[in-house]
């Protein structure tokens, strides 16, 4: 079994953001190189979301205010959709921690718990939420990554438990789903080559298509819809040696949107 924490440890111990973060006079970072990172799933680099969003301030101020979800999602039965919620969740976690918006994160702690609770793992997160909770009073930022850190762990050892693989890979999915929504809008509005550069993950996106296509058990619409999708973004982003350009980040953050929206959204 593939761990869990490789595939959704949104801001883990050799996260690259501490290395966008070293110093205002470093160069900015042109791509993410598969290269230098430690923390690889069967030689594929996970990207993280707050591994990205470091490497956005070091190419310009970002107002994440902006990007902070306040309304509530649909209530879902369904594990699969659950999971990728869970996973945009949790991304907006970061998001709110980068705005170091303090209601957000404490509503966000207890929205990945109510979500866990819906997947079956929710005792192992009720201390992490709790803690979240505390940190984001004291606007502890650094404390609330730490305990978003732990509830990823303490979400890998629950669903390996209960031999939940392929819902752990939707978390992953939902997380770099709502991740590159946010980094593809930011790009977007104000473009540049090593911004389009950290879309450069051709080996991530065929990895979570061979994975979507082992799970032809959940028969979802929505699941039908994401791998549609992830056919449109692959030649956006696997382009070689050439750059990408500003309207395939256009494109795909109107494909990631789209996805965004349709997992949030009753109807699919």
């Amino acid at each position: 079994m593939i761990p869990f924490a490789n595939l959704i440890r949104l801001s883990c111990a050799v996260s690259l953001a501490l290395t966008f973060s070293a110093s205002a006079a470093d160069a900015p970072p042109q791509r993410i190189d598969v290269g230098k990172l430690s923390t690889k799933v069967d030689d594929v680099v996970v990207p993280l979301p707050n591994e990205v969003f470091g490497a956005l301030n070091k190419l310009g101020p970002v107002n994440w205010k902006e990007f902070v979800r306040n309304e509530k999602a649909s209530n879902f039965k369904e594990r699969p959709r659950i999971a990728l919620m869970l996973g945009t969740v949790i991304a907006d976690g970061f998001i709110a921690v980068q705005a170091q918006d303090a209601p957000a994160v404490k509503d966000i702690g207890q929205r990945v718990l109510g979500l866990a609770r819906g997947i079956g793992v929710g005792n192992s997160i009720t201390p992490h939420a709790k803690a979240i909770t505390e940190a984001a009073d004291k606007k502890n930022w650094s404390g609330v990554r730490q305990e978003l850190d732990r509830t990823q762990n303490s979400v890998q050892q629950a669903m390996n438990e209960m031999q939940d693989e392929k819902l752990s890979h939707l978390v992953s999915l939902g997380g770099w789903l709502r991740g590159t929504e946010v980094l593809t809008s930011v790009v977007n509005r104000q473009f540049s080559p090593d911004g389009a550069e950290l879309l450069n993950q051709p080996e991530l996106l065929a990895y979570f298509q061979e994975r979507l296509s082992g799970m032809p058990e959940f028969n979802s619409k929505l699941l039908q819809e994401i791998q549609t999708a992830l056919v449109e973004v692959r030649p956006l982003i696997d382009v070689g040696g050439t750059p990408i350009t500003a309207d395939s980040v256009k494109k795909i953050n109107e494909i990631t949107t789209r996805l965004d929206q349709s997992i949030v959204t009753k109807g699919q």
